[in-house]
């Protein structure tokens, strides 16, 4: 359903969430921040394709999220490359688009991929809600899977450590292979450490019930933090996250297209 008219080079990857506010920002900008650790002197790319709820700036809008990702990947292209296409009404892109009269700027998001293919090691991409969200008015039925999958990245899943997620990343995971796309792994956001103690007993069992139920590997456990120490949008992230996300080799999850 979408044509990519470009062919990135780059390996890379593709963070996507269960659901919105699962926590891709801070899972993204972890990772980003481990691989920089494991990669000394390379250049990490990012890209935030669709933000919605942007705050207005005498500039223009401006994705928090955006920033953050750039932040923590050192990444030197512009916020207009890193997040070529903003709303400011916090709506899924192709509603916002619709109600704002603004058209999704396709051929602007391939040029920005491609300066940021060109310009780095390897590329970080962050997505939008879940996978079904959609991107284009014109084509109401145009969500992120398919951009995901036009992109042939592979997928990293972002999915929360409490109850509720087995059903959620099960039927995230199972859209995905339906779809063809590449699957890396899990991460799993928010795990408390003391699972036995926390008032919800779900904490304990989640990690090795979600590979049961998906055959699919859990990458990384980002532990439960403070909001303050968890704010990438003003550039804190606690150690542990770092930490957590520097378990996996992500030089080795990002594969370039096709491979």
């Amino acid at each position: 359903m979408l044509d990519l008219p470009i062919r990135l080079q780059k390996p890379g990857v593709v963070i996507t969430g269960t659901d919105t506010d699962v926590g891709k920002t801070v899972a993204s900008c972890a990772i980003a921040a481990a691989w920089r650790l494991q990669n000394p002197g390379g250049r990490l790319g990012v890209s935030k394709p669709f933000a919605s709820g942007c705050r207005k700036e005498r500039e223009g809008l401006v994705s928090g999220d955006a920033e953050a990702l750039a932040h923590f990947a050192d990444c030197r292209q512009s916020l207009d490359v890193v997040n070529p296409i903003r709303f400011l009404p916090p709506l899924a892109p192709a509603v916002a688009a619709e109600q704002t009269r603004k058209p999704i700027d396709w051929d602007g998001l391939w040029r920005s991929l491609t300066l940021l293919d060109e310009a780095n090691d390897a590329l970080l991409i962050e997505g939008v809600g879940g996978l079904m969200v959609p991107l284009d008015p014109d084509r109401p039925k145009l969500t992120f899977l398919h951009f995901i999958r036009a992109l042939d990245y592979p997928v990293v899943v972002v999915a929360r450590s409490i109850l509720g997620t087995l059903n959620h990343t099960a039927m995230t995971i199972e859209l995905l292979r339906l779809a063809g796309c590449r699957i890396a792994g899990i991460v799993m956001n928010g795990y408390e450490a003391d699972a036995a103690l926390s008032e919800d007993p779900s904490i304990a069992s989640n990690r090795e019930w979600l590979q049961k139920l998906t055959d699919t590997p859990i990458l990384a456990v980002l532990p439960r933090v403070a909001p303050d120490q968890a704010r990438p949008e003003t550039g804190e992230m606690h150690t542990d996250l770092v930490a957590a996300a520097a378990a996996m080799n992500w030089r080795n999850v990002m594969t370039p297209p096709g491979s």
